[in-house]
């Protein structure tokens, strides 16, 4: 069989469960037995910056510029990190905006992604009819193949 190098994209939000996720795709990346590396893209999809309005003097700038973004990027990304260094696979971080489900599939159309891993939260039926799953719509519109990780 062939293994060539694989790119795993994974959905990060800083919960346990991408956490989990996480640690499945460098156990992904860090199986592969071929000469060639495999790399992992770590994304975390913010929610869109709320638009300034009419009565809004100054518009709140995006969190990714604030004072607290780097404290919070590391402990969003620590795990995802931590591991990738330890099984020495490389790593790419993204932030991007947008919704979730939709910047996943997008980016992973783009960079010819291999697998995305992400993480499902187990709502019920009813929840997911009226909310939604992005592990729901990233399966139904992905070109490629998903891995979900249950918590």
């Amino acid at each position: 069989m062939l293994h060539l190098r694989k790119k795993i994209l994974v959905a990060i939000d800083g919960s346990p469960l991408s956490d989990k996720a996480a640690e499945e795709a460098v156990r992904m990346a860090a199986g592969n037995p071929s000469q060639f590396k495999s790399k992992i893209y770590a994304m975390l999809v913010l929610p869109s910056a709320p638009r300034s309005t009419f009565t809004d003097f100054v518009p709140p700038p995006p969190i990714t510029e604030t004072p607290e973004w780097e404290e919070l990027r590391q402990r969003v990304f620590y795990v995802i990190e931590k591991n990738a260094r330890e099984a020495d696979i490389p790593l790419e971080i993204r932030v991007v905006y947008g919704e979730p489900a939709e910047e996943l599939v997008k980016f992973a159309d783009k960079e010819q992604i291999d697998v995305i891993v992400l993480g499902s939260s187990g709502k019920g039926f009813l929840k997911r009819q009226l909310l939604g799953s992005v592990s729901h719509k990233v399966v139904k519109t992905a070109s490629c193949s998903v891995y979900i990780v249950k918590g």
